[in-house]
Formats: C-alpha cells, sequence, structure tokens
C-alpha cells in the first residue's frame, strides 16, 4: 500500500473516530435527562395527577426497576443485531417514551417513563463494551467524555423543570416533552456508526462443541465485587437524585432552590468526569480513587441534609463529585477486568442486571420509609451504611486481575445473559 493509500486509510480512521466521539456524546447526553427531570417536580406531580407517596415512590423506582429488568437482554441483542444498531434502535425508544410520557401524562406516565428506562438500560450496558471494542486503547478517555455529556444531561434536565413548568403555567407535556428532541438528534448524530455495526459470530459456529465450557460470569468473585460496587454507587446516587430535592424543601429551601442545588450536584459531577477514567486507566490497581470517592459520596450526603442550608452548595458539589467518580469506576471496572469486549459486554449487562436490582431499593425504600416514620432520619442512616458497602466493594473490585480469557468469548457472554 503507496503513501496516498496510507493517507487515505488514516483520514478515514480519523474521520471514524470523529463520528464515534460525537455519537457517544449524543447518546451519553441522553442517559440521565429522563430521570433528572422528574424529582425536581415530584410535590407539583403528586398534586396535579392526583398521586399518593407512595405512588410517587415507585415512579422515582421504575427508571432503577427497568435497569434491572433490561440490563441482562442488552449483551444477547447486542450479538444478534450488532451493538450500533441496537443502539440506535434504544435512543429511537427513549425518545417515544419520553413523547408518550409527556403527550398523555394521567394514562401513560409510568408506561411513557418504563419505556424510557429501558431504552436507557440498553445503552447503560452497550456503550462501555462498543468502547472497549471501537477504540480501546482511548477507552479510559471516552468513558470520561461519556459520563461528562451524561452529567450535563442530568444538569439540564433537573435545572430545566421547575422554570419550565412555572413558566407554562403547570403544563407537563411542556415540562417533559421538551426532551424528546435532544433524543431525537442523538439518534441523528448516531446514524454514520452503523456502518460499523457487525453482528458477534454464533460460538456454535466456530468452535467445536466439545471444547464449549460453559462457565456462567456469575460464578466469579470478582464479578459480584463489580456488581456490588455498581449497585452500590447507583443505589445511592438514585436515592439522593429522587429525594434530596423533596429533603431540601423540607429545611425551608424553595421548590427552584432545590432544583437548583440538584444541577449543582451535576456540576459536581462534571469536575471529575473527565479525569476518573483516564487517571484509573494509567493505575494497575485503583485503591487510591476509591478510598476518596467514598469518603466524597458520605460526606456530601451528611453536610447537604444536617449542615446549614448556606453551605448546601458546597456539599452538593462535594456529592456529585463522588457520585460521579463511582459512576466512572464502576463503569470502568466493567471494561478493565475483562479480557476482552465480548467479555465486557458480558460484565456489563450482569453487574447492572444485579446491581439496578440493589439500587432499586434506593428511592423505593428511601420514600416508603420515609412514609412509615415521617422523617428522615432512618433513611438517610441507611445510606450513611450503605457507603460503607461501596468503599468495602470498592476496595476489592480496584484489585488489579481480570477474568479467565482461556475461553472462547462469547461463552463468558452466554454465562452472563
Amino acid at each position: 500500500m503507496g503513501p496516498p493509500a496510507v493517507a487515505r486509510g488514516q483520514a478515514g480512521a480519523r474521520i471514524e473516530r470523529t463520528l464515534l466521539v460525537v455519537g457517544v456524546i449524543a447518546l451519553g447526553f441522553n442517559l440521565r435527562t429522563a430521570i433528572t427531570s422528574l424529582p425536581p417536580i415530584f410535590p407539583e406531580l403528586e398534586s396535579s395527577l392526583r398521586l399518593s407517596t407512595a405512588t410517587i415512590s415507585i415512579l422515582a423506582a421504575t427508571p432503577v426497576l427497568c435497569f434491572a429488568a433490561v440490563s441482562g437482554f442488552a449483551a444477547a441483542l447486542a450479538r444478534r443485531f450488532g451493538e450500533e444498531r441496537v443502539l440506535l434502535a434504544a435512543i429511537v425508544a427513549l425518545m417515544a417514551g419520553l413523547v408518550l410520557r409527556a403527550a398523555a401524562p394521567s394514562a401513560a406516565l409510568f408506561p411513557g417513563t418504563i419505556l424510557a428506562g429501558a431504552a436507557i438500560a440498553v445503552m447503560n450496558v452497550l456503550l462501555s463494551s462498543l468502547i472497549k471494542r471501537r477504540w480501546p486503547e482511548r477507552a479510559g478517555f471516552l468513558i470520561g467524555l461519556y459520563i461528562t455529556a451524561l452529567s450535563v444531561g442530568a444538569i439540564v434536565g433537573s435545572v430545566a423543570s421547575v422554570p419550565l413548568w412555572q413558566a407554562s403555567g403547570g403544563s407537563i407535556a411542556i415540562t417533559l416533552g421538551w426532551l424528546a428532541a435532544p433524543a431525537a438528534l442523538g439518534a441523528l448524530l448516531w446514524l454514520p456508526n452503523l456502518k460499523n455495526s457487525k453482528p458477534a459470530k454464533s460460538v456454535a459456529r466456530t468452535v467445536p462443541a466439545h471444547s464449549i465450557r460453559r462457565i456462567p460470569v456469575y460464578r466469579h468473585a470478582l464479578a459480584w465485587q463489580v456488581t456490588l460496587f455498581m449497585g452500590m454507587q447507583s443505589l445511592i446516587y438514585y436515592a439522593t437524585l429522587s429525594w434530596l430535592p423533596t429533603i431540601l424543601r423540607s429545611r425551608g429551601e424553595s421548590a427552584s432552590g432545590a432544583g437548583d442545588l440538584l444541577a449543582v450536584m451535576g456540576v459536581g459531577n462534571l469536575a471529575v468526569s473527565l479525569i476518573v477514567g483516564v487517571i484509573a486507566q494509567r493505575m494497575r490497581a485503583q485503591h487510591v480513587l476509591v478510598v476518596p470517592t467514598a469518603l466524597a459520596v458520605a460526606a456530601g450526603m451528611a453536610g447537604l441534609v444536617y449542615a446549614p442550608l448556606g453551605s448546601a452548595v458546597a456539599w452538593a458539589l462535594i456529592l456529585g463529585a463522588g457520585q460521579n467518580a463511582a459512576l466512572a469506576l464502576a463503569i470502568f471496572f466493567t471494561a478493565a477486568r475483562t479480557p476482552n469486549s465480548a467479555a465486557a459486554a458480558s460484565l456489563s449487562a450482569f453487574s447492572q442486571a444485579v446491581g439496578y436490582l440493589l439500587a432499586s431499593a434506593g428511592p423505593l425504600g428511601a420514600g416508603l420509609l420515609h412514609s412509615a416514620t415521617g422523617s428522615w432520619t432512618a433513611p438517610v442512616a441507611v445510606l450513611f451504611a450503605l457507603s460503607g458497602v461501596l468503599l468495602v466493594a470498592g476496595l476489592l473490585a480496584a484489585r488489579p486481575l481480570v477474568l479467565p480469557a482461556d475461553l472462547p468469548a462469547d461463552v463468558i457472554v452466554d454465562g452472563a445473559t
């Protein structure tokens, strides 16, 4: 191959990677907007739609329950249709769910949220494995961009809800429906990546039957350690995301101020989103990142719940930084603790299916415990205890270990799905 052909090949690779980066950012932005847009207006939804506190608690837990129910199917869908095609279908489904719940909130608030949550679950699982397959040498950088876009979307979703509600005279269609627009844009920006979509080959066609031994991922202690870390960081995140505005309003903060503090938490997310994955990839073990992450989560929660409201901005920044560092590490572990992209999809699917099942107890349990006790003391105490579990699981997952690589990649995938 002569120099002109080499140059064309390099230019083509640069264009392909640019399209990948743009697509990952576009999908990442949409991963939290549908979720963070609800908590700031929970009291308004409760009043407008005549929902009980228990129903609001179930609504808060619905996306996480969808993550748990759907995550385990994502790797199988990717093997059958290709990651890029499945991701396109997911972002389109997200858009449909957002339109549905905004257009008919009385009847479709839950169905629309379920559809949106299922779509997000698929994207949660497949983006990390796609990154490992498409650009493994810059996986930390791409994960950082993905988490940054996710954080920006979370900020926009939380900060826009109360002003839109007030400006529209309490219109649910406007307050929630606008979120379909960035989802539609994300679908358009992802389209160029479809040319790289290739369904995985079946193991049965490429490996003699007698040589296949199924070793499910869940039989490996390392997979459970990564999963527990994923579950604890998600549980704490979604519990605080769902109920922090309500807690702050019960302490005397205004509705718009509580929503703004949720957005400040998102700014704290941004402060670490680009650097944690990159730093983690340069380390053989990540213990030095896990300890300050868990401490920041616990300290941020304590400050927001017990410290004077005048210092809430600082505590929200600390909590947000800790939460996003934990998320970045959880995603990094699913890639770093696996020998190949297929195994990464497997571990990602398993850790998110089980982890989000654990996490669903966060918003649901906190809300029901508050209803039962009439106070936020017990729910917050439980969250503090679970931040200790987060620390222990993180220290175990941070060890420089990798799942077995002596078997065909799809055997590992089959074990998880």
